[in-house]
């Protein structure tokens, strides 16, 4: 993995670029950055902006905001989980610089909790091969009692909250042509368009509502792709001796090249760090896209809190905070098994003053950064779900209503085309009547899809070409809803 990639994910350089670049440092030697601002890829500012938000490597042990006691003892928990043997495999594990962990094994050779079991004669000190002691391992069981946490070495809470105030959401800017380019196939009229985008520089809570079916989930999934920016997630934090773990596969979606299973060599190839600035990059955090996070009926303030285990002493942290820099959607508020005014009054907090509180078992309370784009939709209406303190405190109230007339026949032609076929006025007047009058329903933006989605399943069935024929269209409609004896 090339850290050159991490700019073209940022859509700061492109690849054709990075690949010019690379031609021109081998000819002339320097650094990647240099060749890519002279060749007009990026601004110096604009490199230099995303060089300081990525976490440099410790350049020692007090540098890494850990006890080197809880450093020691975590790889030698790692070497008796993993049964590894050399200083390549430790680095790998604890995400540490090689220097900083040759001073940790030192240590556990000379307290004899590690034995060096000497070097093949093609060796490097890399390779040099080590086993636990019987102190060494008496240590590590008993401390495996007391944390059971056996993953990369965790990051102080001062510099995850460095960190995350450095990649905050509104760090980007969303142009008017990036919305309508990522709202474009859900047809909106323009006026929600102009709504949004405000909304999205803010960096402040929105609120989508309106009848069922026009398209607000939809929106808010369709949000996500307009951020492009590279942000760095931690694998855990610690607080007071305390593990929180935080990176989230089904949540963190990392670069390619990075995450758990990269290697220090791997993050060195090409155009490795020290071609772009002077220090390394920490390997402690992975190098991420912004998290976007839907959660539906199934929210409970309980997934607002720190998890703890029992047995393994380990906290996972709630799924607000691993949503940090990106985007939350609570969709279909008003569902969730907690009641809207208890959701509200947890994070009335956060989303004023942009910071949460959190409490440890032991009692501890400890603040973090609440910085993320949280979008309630909800096809109830607002002045039922909540009061009108709360109402102000939402800043962005963003109305996604059922489509006019000209906008349902755009939405119908539109999912029409790719089937080659077109629907004449008479049978557009005709859906709709059927719809409306007959039906007794309002129009909504998903109908157009539903109605052809059918009709296509109905002629396939019978072996024909797909075609607009008034049985298959009321056949469609009536499955629109549930038809009841009178």
């Amino acid at each position: 993995m090339r850290l050159g990639d991490l700019l073209v994910r940022a859509k700061l350089v492109t690849s054709s670029q990075i690949a010019q670049a690379l031609q021109l440092q081998a000819r002339q030697g320097g650094r990647l950055g240099d060749h890519l601002v002279a060749l007009g890829a990026v601004t110096h500012a604009a490199l230099e902006a995303f060089l300081n938000r990525m976490p440099a490597e410790p350049r020692d042990l007090d540098s890494t905001g850990i006890d080197s006691k809880e450093l020691l003892t975590l790889l030698l928990k790692l070497i008796h989980q993993n049964q590894l043997e050399s200083v390549r495999q430790f680095v790998d594990a604890i995400k540490l610089p090689a220097t900083l962990v040759k001073e940790l094994v030192k240590t556990a050779v000379d307290r004899r909790f590690l034995l060096a079991r000497g070097l093949r004669p093609t060796d490097t000190a890399m390779e040099m091969s080590y086993t636990l002691s019987d102190e060494g391992r008496r240590y590590t069981l008993d401390a495996l009692q007391q944390l059971r946490y056996m993953g990369p070495a965790p990051v102080s809470l001062e510099d995850f909250t460095y960190q995350v105030n450095l990649q905050k959401l509104t760090n980007e800017t969303v142009t008017i042509d990036r919305v309508r380019d990522a709202l474009r196939d859900l047809q909106f009229d323009n006026l929600i368009v102009e709504q949004v985008g405000p909304a999205l520089n803010a960096g402040r809570a929105m609120l989508l509502y309106g009848p069922p079916g026009n398209g607000k989930t939809s929106a808010a999934l369709r949000l996500a792709s307009l951020f492009n920016d590279v942000i760095y997630v931690p694998y855990a934090v610690t607080i007071d001796g305390q593990i929180i773990t935080f990176y989230d596969p089904s949540i963190h979606a990392h670069i390619p090249g990075t995450g758990p299973n990269a290697t220090a060599s791997d993050l060195d190839a090409g155009d490795g760090p020290s071609l772009l600035r002077k220090e390394a990059y920490d390997l402690r955090w992975i190098p991420c896209r912004r998290p976007f996070v839907v959660a539906g009926g199934e929210l409970t303030l309980e997934m607002l809190e720190l998890s703890y285990d029992h047995i393994s002493h380990i906290y996972e942290a709630p799924l607000h905070m691993k949503v940090l820099g990106g985007c939350f959607v609570i969709d279909d508020f008003g569902r969730q098994l907690v009641s809207p005014t208890k959701l509200l009054n947890r994070w009335i907090v956060p989303l004023e003053s942009a910071v949460d509180y959190l409490k440890l078992h032991t009692g501890k309370s400890f603040s973090v950064p609440f910085d993320e784009l949280v979008i309630f939709s909800t096809n109830l209406e607002p002045e039922d779900l909540m009061d009108p303190a709360f109402l102000r405190r939402l800043p962005y109230k963003i109305e996604i209503g059922a489509p006019d007339l000209k906008l349902f026949r755009r939405i119908f032609d539109n999912q029409l085309e790719p089937h080659g076929i077109q629907i004449d006025d008479e049978q557009f007047h005709c859906v709709v009547h059927k719809i409306r009058d007959e039906k007794g329903l309002p129009l909504a933006a998903f109908q157009p899809r539903f109605i052809v989605d059918q009709i296509v399943a109905t002629s396939r069935f019978l072996g024909q070409p797909v075609r607009l024929e008034q049985r298959f269209i009321d056949y469609a409609i009536d499955n629109l809803c549930v038809r009841r004896n009178s």
